[in-house]
């Protein structure tokens, strides 16, 4: 196994962290600025305010892409078993 053969699966791993976290940050950070948006305008600076209202979006956030998030994540250890059974690691 060689320098570049480790490169390649350290980045399709850290690409595929990226990819299938990106849908729940993104849900994370628009809920989170429309609270903020909300409190800048109406002045309620309530702490469960932006806890809870988060919490729920990332929860069914989540549960609505696990499908995708399994998907890449099988994608990338059929790779890495593919690997491991050629004795390329």
């Amino acid at each position: 196994m060689s320098q570049s053969d480790v490169y390649t699966i350290l980045s399709d791993a850290i690409m595929t962290v990226l990819i299938a976290s990106g849908p729940i940050l993104a849900i994370a950070l628009a809920v989170g600025l429309g609270i903020a948006v909300f409190q800048a305008l109406t002045q309620v600076q309530e702490m469960t305010l932006t806890f809870v209202p988060k919490i729920v979006a990332i929860l069914i956030g989540t549960s609505l892409t696990l499908p995708f998030i399994f998907a890449m994540l099988h994608k990338l250890s059929d790779k890495v078993f593919d690997l491991i059974m050629h004795g390329a690691l």
